[in-house]
């Protein structure tokens, strides 16, 4: 019975507590507001975000761990041993020893690479762009010229086979007046 005494005496007190924090206030029942009920909300909201903090935190390792598989160097280590990886690489030793006396070779060149000339090759480029360009319409022109040399020669060797028939008709007129006159031509 003191038990029961002393639980309605702490809920007196906690019931003028609650009055005196809250006043008339009523929650959504329109019961008086308990302070207990509050810090119990309280209490579950917080302990809700912790574990959604661990929740998350859990998730981020997770993500961690999937990157790392989805990593293709990852599979390779896993799915392909050592003995395999080194047989691999001796199975191509020929070409990688190639490759690499090709690398030396770049290596060597590399002061020719850094030259003036090679640096320069963009604008000389454009000059030759423009060059070809030139070339281009000169040649265009060159044909035209020729076929215009070409049609006058055409004309003049006409002209020329025309003179020369001429001359030959005129010869062979002039003969023949010659010898109806008694004239002897001259050789």
């Amino acid at each position: 019975m003191e038990n029961k005494l002393e639980t309605d005496s702490l809920e007196m007190r906690l019931r003028a507590l609650e009055s005196q924090i809250y006043g008339e206030r009523r929650n959504k029942s329109g019961k008086p507001v308990k302070c207990a009920e509050s810090l119990a909300r309280i209490q579950a909201g917080l302990t809700n975000t912790a574990n959604k903090r661990e929740r998350v935190k859990i998730l981020h390792k997770k993500i961690e761990d999937l990157m790392k598989y989805l990593d293709p160097q990852f599979t390779d280590h896993i799915t392909v041993p050592d003995a395999m990886k080194l047989e691999f690489i001796l199975a191509e030793e020929d070409f990688l020893l190639s490759q690499a006396a090709l690398l030396e070779q770049v290596n060597s060149m590399q002061p020719l690479l850094d030259s003036t000339y090679i640096r320069d090759v963009p604008e000389h480029a454009t000059k030759l762009q423009r060059l070809s360009q030139i070339h281009i319409k000169e040649q265009d022109q060159t044909e035209a010229q020729s076929l215009e040399v070409k049609k006058l020669f055409e004309e003049y060797n006409k002209m020329m086979f025309l003179l020369s028939k001429q001359f030959t008709q005129w010869d062979e007129t002039l003969r023949k007046m010659e010898e109806a006159k008694g004239i002897r031509p001259v050789e």
